[in-house]
């Protein structure tokens, strides 16, 4: 979804939990704490059934969040949710300080270096650590990951879908190496 879009990613049901139509909604940030602060999602099934749903309650666990959703009654209305995608509404969250962007957003964004040479699209965010990490792919290339910290990524142009990375130097190290034919110990 675009930078436009009235919904952010937020991240997926994980599995049905109990008896009576709880489900577990694991965040695609484990450190988010999005889902304590709405009332409402959008969820789109896997069969591609979207539909906006209250919550009643949720219950805060280590890795996901046991959540009961209206209308949802049993545990085989619970697994008919299980793998869908969830979202929150953009305009139910208080928006990004200066500098700083919804995760969501990134998603999608052209990355390329400091020359404007193209270093592929931000497909994933993998939060392992102390900053997110993005991913970015293209054809015919290795995969890059980068921390999203203001040393490798100096501008996020949203209006403009785009983003200028500077690899860290074990990354130029390792593309130098492959260039040449040998590892990343070959590199200068």
């Amino acid at each position: 979804m675009t930078a436009t879009s009235p919904y952010l990613e937020l991240g997926y049901v994980a599995r049905a939990h109990g008896l009576r139509g709880e489900v577990a909604i694991r965040a695609l940030d484990p450190a988010s704490e999005t889902l304590d602060t709405v009332d409402r999602i959008w969820v789109r099934t896997r069969a591609g059934v979207e539909r906006e749903m209250r919550l009643e309650a949720l219950r805060p666990t280590p890795k996901e969040d046991i959540v009961v959703l209206e209308g949802v009654e049993s545990r085989n209305d619970a697994e008919a949710l299980v793998g869908a995608k969830v979202f929150v509404f953009r305009e139910d969250l208080e928006p990004p300080a200066e500098g700083e962007f919804f995760q969501g957003d990134l998603v999608g964004l052209d990355a390329v270096d400091a020359n404007g040479n193209a270093l592929g699209r931000v497909e994933e965010i993998w939060t392992t650590g102390e900053v997110p990490n993005l991913v970015i792919r293209a054809s015919g290339r290795e995969e890059l990951v980068v921390p999203f910290a203001d040393e490798f990524v100096p501008t996020v142009d949203l209006e403009a879908r785009r983003i200028v990375i500077h690899p860290p130097e074990y990354v130029e190290a390792g593309r130098k190496g492959a260039e040449s034919g040998g590892g990343p110990e070959d590199a200068e």
